[in-house]
C-alpha cells in the first residue's frame, strides 16, 4: 500500500492511497495514516481512486482515524472509490460516518462548508 499526503491551504489535507487495503496494506500504512490524520490538520479527504480492494481491517483503519478526527473537532471524508470499494464501504455502513464523494473537489467543497 502506498500513501501520499498532499497538504493544502489552511487545515485541509488530501491523503491518496494506492493498492489493497487488506491486512498487509493496512498494516503497512497504519502508523503513518494515524499520524497524518491526528496532527493539526482538521479536514481530511482520503482519495481512494487507486484502492482496488478493501477488507475489514482497512475499514477499521479508516473508521479509527475518522473517529479520532471527530473527537478533535475535525472531519474526514472519502473520495473517488472504485465501484467495488464503494459497495463494500456502503454495505459496511461506512458512508453513514464518513460521506463518500465522486471527486476530490466535491469532497473538499463539503469540508469547506463544515
Amino acid at each position: 500500500m502506498k500513501m501520499t499526503i498532499h497538504p493544502l491551504a489552511g487545515d485541509l489535507t488530501v491523503i491518496s492511497l494506492e493498492g489493497r487495503l487488506d491486512i498487509e496494506g493496512a498494516q503497512s500504512i497504519d502508523d503513518q495514516f494515524t499520524f497524518a490524520t491526528t496532527t493539526k490538520q482538521k479536514r481530511i479527504v482520503v482519495d481512494l481512486a487507486q484502492v482496488g480492494f478493501v477488507a475489514s481491517i482497512g475499514i477499521r483503519t479508516l473508521l479509527s482515524s475518522a473517529r479520532g478526527q471527530a473527537a478533535r473537532g475535525g472531519r474526514m471524508v472519502l473520495a473517488r472509490p472504485t465501484d467495488m470499494v464503494r459497495k463494500v464501504l456502503v454495505t459496511a455502513g461506512v458512508d453513514q460516518l464518513m460521506p463518500i464523494f465522486e471527486t476530490v473537489e466535491l469532497a473538499q467543497g463539503a469540508l469547506e462548508l463544515s
